[in-house]
């Protein structure tokens, strides 16, 4: 009625498992913007994709806000006090 034959063992479940790593997401850069994004979905802040012009629910208020949070991102500076790498 439903219920396992037989107990399963710890090698079972590792060897179940082994299956469950993670994977990195496929990225793409935008040639336009050069933000990165998933492939076939547009990039952050974009206003078309591939070549046709997108509607982006929220307006220009939205657009700006991802591009600044963007912009931090890859804007961040090392810290002045450390010394640079040799």
């Amino acid at each position: 009625m439903g219920l396992p034959g037989h107990r399963r063992t710890s090698s079972d479940k590792r060897r179940r498992a082994a299956h469950f790593a993670l994977t990195k997401p496929a990225l793409t850069v935008d040639p336009k913007s050069g933000l990165t994004h998933r492939s076939h979905c547009a990039a952050p802040g974009a206003t078309e994709y591939r070549g046709i012009q997108i509607h982006i629910k929220g307006g220009d208020r939205r657009i700006k806000k991802i591009l600044e949070k963007t912009k931090m991102k890859t804007s961040a500076e090392p810290p002045s006090n450390v010394p640079p790498s040799a």
